[in-house]
């Protein structure tokens, strides 16, 4: 079977893209990523500053056609290694069903269907899709997975798996579904590896003092009241909670019993692995990030480090933040892809 190769690398398209997170993890599996898609502008604008010698479509994908996107790559169907993305199905999040909000309401889920649009155009040899784990056991995941089959990719129970990229050598504790399928044969499972910790990961990194390093993501020092800075030096170190606040410094909103989340102006543990890195990193009123033992939040640069970015990757500050955040938040790990990309890899130059 012929298939696309760029100075005999494996070729990939990454939809979706964002910052990059995917991208980057294709290239360090050894992929030759054509054109990764993504719609706004904050992130093609990272994405661009990280990968000039990839494509970005900058383009809504449901506007976006997929004999435009052949013609522009030189591309035949069938002759793509792999077509990869992280369609936003927000809807199926935990929070939003924690919140008894209806899944099938959110438009966003029919982005999955887009993506099934392109495999159906495309025809790659390989399928790779990460998202939330809720979506693994959704309805639409079992139309998506009959529709890929009677396209000729091999599905069955281990195509769809719920796994923790803190195993998989990401220091982040972080659920997700991923999706790999191929028409070629069996993917064998990705590589796993032990827990990589809070202090490992830092160390490994070296990251200079807040203050010193000339890094816009990290040096930054946010203004915030005195309260909470006396929040912020009660909180004991290395893994400790706001429940060992004393009674003046609790918020009112977290006296009553049950109220919020417990995470909430938690600090990280030296020797576990960090939380979630969410849309909201670096805040420490959305979760447990507030630096092990130093008195602030962690920077968007540890927070970015903790998704295994390295430590020069550019982001877009342009439009602020709470962007970059975000960004950070909603970013696929590279470490976690690149592993899952050289078992899909490894399955496809083993059948050429």
């Amino acid at each position: 079977m012929k298939t696309a190769k760029c100075d005999n690398q494996l070729t990939a398209i990454d939809l979706f893209c964002g910052a990059g997170g995917l991208t980057l993890g294709l290239k360090q599996a050894g992929f030759k990523v054509l054109a990764g898609v993504e719609i706004e502008d904050i992130p093609a604008n990272t994405y661009r500053a990280n990968h000039p010698d990839t494509h970005c479509f900058q383009d809504d994908i449901r506007e976006l056609g997929a004999a435009q996107l052949l013609k522009s790559l030189g591309l035949k169907r069938g002759h793509l290694d792999l077509l990869a993305g992280c369609p936003p199905c927000q809807g199926f999040s935990t929070l939003r069903t924690r919140r008894k909000q209806l899944a099938v309401a959110d438009d966003r889920n029919d982005l999955l269907f887009e993506f099934l649009r392109m495999v159906e155009a495309l025809l790659p040899r390989a399928i790779m899709m990460e998202n939330v784990p809720a979506l693994a056991g959704d309805v639409r995941m079992r139309d998506f997975l009959r529709s890929i089959s009677r396209l000729g990719y091999q599905v069955n129970r281990r195509n769809v798996q719920v796994v923790d990229a803190a195993d998989y050598g990401v220091p982040q504790r972080r659920r997700r579904m991923i999706l790999l399928a191929s028409r070629i044969g069996q993917i064998e499972e990705a590589e796993g590896s032990e827990a990589i910790t809070v202090r490992q990961c830092l160390k490994e990194v070296g990251l200079k003092p807040v203050g010193e390093a000339g890094d816009a993501l990290h040096d930054h020092k946010p203004n915030r009241t005195e309260r909470v800075r006396n929040i912020i030096r009660n909180i004991p170190k290395d893994g400790g909670s706001r429940s060992s606040l004393p009674e003046h410094l609790v918020l009112d909103c977290h006296k009553k019993k049950g109220s919020g989340f417990s995470d909430v102006y938690g600090r990280l543990a030296w020797d576990k692995v960090a939380p979630t890195m969410t849309g909201g990193c670096g805040n420490p009123s959305k979760g447990r990030f507030l630096h092990p033992e130093e008195d602030r939040a962690i920077s968007l640069r540890e927070a970015a480090v903790f998704q295994t970015f390295p430590a020069d990757y550019q982001f877009d500050l342009s439009k602020g933040r709470d962007k970059v955040a975000l960004m950070i938040g909603n970013a696929l790990p590279p470490e976690f892809i690149r592993r899952h990309a050289a078992a899909i890899a490894k399955s496809l130059t083993s059948e050429s």
